[in-house]
């Protein structure tokens, strides 16, 4: 079945079974008068807690850590439809190798994300090698910095948890339809409920997706579908499952090297230098089976048990554009855009991480000093199987007058295990309330890592390491609605993996460790308004391409930073979300004059958004709203010969909200890029470095019904 008959068959089916839900939902709803304040709940200007910083939710204003949140809500509002769009609104979280049709791969405080543990499905480590589904997600949770008590092995930027949406107390029947201007049509529905017999909770997130990018024959198609269920097996235990899986299929958008190796190229934004009669989509997968146990003993005790089965596979082929052998430039194009075009396949790559965690939680008192204890264990694994890519030299193209050249012959190797990692960790958190107005977070982490890689020789390296994690902090609240915090964190990394093209590539590095300090204040300014300020230092060592062509790790990195938010409802009719980020990042003891000193590539040193909604007095239901984003210059390469300029992105919204009948209605409309900016959004330094233009002015309209 094709996408689009795909996408207009879901559409129609989650029309149909709202119109003939409607009475039973009306009827269902006529008993119970609490309906009004579920509709109340859905429409905060912003989330008050997160469980992201912990190992549960806790409100945001007494977590020592910066934090930025988005509701489903808010998604459904900003017509946030990946974690791409979501990115617009927190200047913290940057991308980073983030090409078109790949993977979404972001950083966070200048740190690049590890796409094996630092993305989080309920606290679940998942696999960042495609598109993460939001459809089926409650939040979108975003911890800046180290992590290392909480999730044990991340990369020291920090972590993205996506929370799933569970099953409503009362009927829910949503349905979202889109379409872009140049083609994309997107439909998804969101069911929700309890059975007859109430003990039982059902949620139901299916979307299709016909994708037409900005970038001209870089298209595909999407399709996903979610089911979590809840069962009150009594008044102290509960019981949670969910299970998603998606398809996605899209030709890739590969980036733009440096014109003679010096240049920043003059090209428009839509060209894809992918385009060759035998391109062929990259082909993901991926699923999660997810159950979760929680139990009550009292009020002041509890235990949980959860885990995750994450599976991904993924088909990947590329007209990859790379180097100019006119001039031996590698990388680089040639003076005239010349590029060397090789023919990459890579079948059947796959990962396969299994987390759990159990925690036993509890308060108690010791005299005048109150406790609230977490105690735990963690484990993890994951296999990684791909076989031996092909990547052979087929012609040249340019990135003026494409050129079609006949692809080299031959296909990629059987598919073995690769690489595979264990975990295990113990864990410990007491958060100690001293008195009335301070508290003392202290925990700490013991994860013994085991790592089992194959070597060009065929034989397996082994890595057998244990490292303690500790954390503390002091969170002092000078008023009921404003706190202070100092924390300590040292943090975790799986090594990363030597790129393409390096003399030990597909060799990962030993883990190693990184250390944070942080002070920060947050304010709760009124009910729906906050604020929050955080500075920061974070240290670990430096992994490069050295001279010689290895991939090492070498000399240290240090990135400081001070980061702003403001967000939630300024007055009546006015809604404010401000973040902005200002980053020192320097690289030192190298022994390299190329590199001690120098800024680390694609970090901004100042970042921003500010985002402005309004709701027109004059018209019910009507409101306006406009982002700003703004970019400081970034380098491209990482002697900082070569910077992009910084730039100015201007979006605009707006929404209409009504009721037909007896379904709420709401219409939206907005244009990215109202300016239509040309811009250097990514600048890479993967693979000798590429860069990805930002997307052009692009026009979208949808709708969306409520029972």
């Amino acid at each position: 079945m094709s996408t689009p008959n795909f996408a207009v068959s879901a559409i129609a089916l989650a029309v149909l079974q709202m119109t003939s839900a409607a009475a039973r939902a009306e009827e269902a709803a006529a008993p119970e008068q609490t309906m009004q304040e579920v509709v109340v709940t859905a429409t905060k200007n912003r989330a008050t807690s997160a469980s992201v910083a912990g190992f549960t939710n806790a409100p945001l204003l007494e977590t020592p850590a910066s934090v930025s949140v988005l509701t489903s809500q808010q998604m459904l509002d900003l017509q946030i439809r990946s974690t791409t769009d979501a990115a617009k609104f927190d200047a913290s979280l940057s991308d980073a190798y983030n090409a078109v049709g790949y993977a979404e791969q972001f950083s966070i405080r200048g740190f690049k994300l590890d796409n094996a543990s630092s993305y989080r499905k309920d606290g679940m480590a998942i696999a960042g090698d495609t598109q993460i589904p939001l459809e089926n997600k409650e939040r979108l949770e975003v911890l800046k910095g180290l992590s290392g008590l909480q999730a044990g092995v991340s990369a020291p930027g920090g972590i993205v948890n996506y929370v799933t949406k569970r099953p409503t107390d009362t009927p829910l029947r949503s349905v979202v339809l889109e379409t872009r201007e140049r083609g994309t049509l997107y439909g998804a529905v969101d069911m929700g409920g309890r059975f007859e017999d109430t003990r039982f909770g059902y949620r139901i997130n299916a979307a299709a997706e016909r994708l037409r990018s900005y970038i001209k024959g870089a298209d595909g198609n999407r399709k996903f579908v979610s089911a979590a269920f809840d069962w009150q097996i009594s008044p102290q235990a509960l019981l949670q499952i969910d299970g998603d899986y998606q398809r996605k299929s899209q030709i890739t958008a590969p980036g733009y090297q440096l014109l003679n190796g010096t240049t920043l190229p003059v090209v428009d934004a839509d060209v894809l230098l992918n385009d060759q009669p035998w391109s062929r989509p990259v082909e993901t997968t991926s699923s999660n089976v997810g159950v979760r146990f929680a139990y009550t003993f009292s009020p002041e005790w509890s235990a949980t048990i959860s885990a995750n089965q994450h599976n991904f596979k993924r088909d990947d082929y590329t007209a990859f554009p790379y180097g100019c052998s006119a001039q031996e430039l590698y990388p680089g194009y040639c003076g005239n855009g010349d590029y060397d075009v090789y023919n990459y396949i890579s079948k059947g790559e796959k990962k396969s991480p299994l987390t759990a965690q159990a925690l036993l939680q509890g308060r108690f008192a010791t005299g005048s000093i109150k406790h609230d204890l977490t105690v735990g264990a963690s484990f993890f694994k994951n296999s990684e199987k791909w076989g031996d890519y092909l990547y052979d030299w087929s012609g040249v193209s340019n990135i003026y007058h494409p050129v079609v050249v006949a692809p080299a012959p031959g296909d990629s190797g059987p598919v073995s295990e690769r690489r595979r990692d264990n975990e295990r960790a113990l864990f410990a958190q007491d958060i100690v309330s001293l008195n009335e107005q301070l508290k003392l977070h202290a925990g700490a982490r013991y994860v013994k890592v085991k790592r089992d890689e194959l070597t060009d020789g065929g034989d397996f390296a082994h890595t057998d390491i244990g490292f303690w994690l500790p954390n503390v902090a002091l969170v002092y609240s000078v008023r009921p609605n404003v706190s202070m915090y100092a924390s300590y964190s040292q943090g975790l990394e799986h090594g990363g993996v030597a790129p393409m093209g390096t003399k030990n590539e597909h060799r990962a590095l030993e883990p190693g460790k990184s250390k944070q300090v942080e002070v920060g204040v947050k304010a709760d300014i009124r009910q729906d308004l906050s604020a929050s300020v955080a500075l920061f230092q974070i240290r670990k060592g430096l992994e490069y391409t050295d001279a010689s062509n290895y991939f090492v790790r070498n000399g240290e990195a240090q990135n400081r930073g001070l980061e702003v938010a403001l967000n939630g409802r300024a007055s009546r009719d006015l809604t404010l979300g401000i973040s902005a980020t200002g980053l020192n990042t320097q690289q030192n003891d190298t022994g390299s004059a190329e590199l001690d000193g120098k800024r680390v590539t694609d970090v901004a040193a100042f970042k921003s958004s500010v985002y402005a909604d309004y709701a027109v007095p004059q018209v019910d239901g009507l409101k306006v709203g406009a982002n700003w984003q703004f970019s400081g210059k970034k380098a491209f390469d990482a002697a900082n010969s070569v910077f992009v300029p910084s730039y100015h992105v201007v979006n605009l919204s707006a929404s209409y909200a009504t009721r037909i009948g007896n379904v709420g209605t709401t219409l939206r409309a907005g244009i990215d890029n109202a300016f239509d900016k040309f811009y250097w959004r990514d600048v890479t330094p993967d693979l000798g470095g590429y860069l990805m233009p930002g997307a052009s002015r692009t026009f979208r309209i949808s709708a969306q019904f409520d029972l």
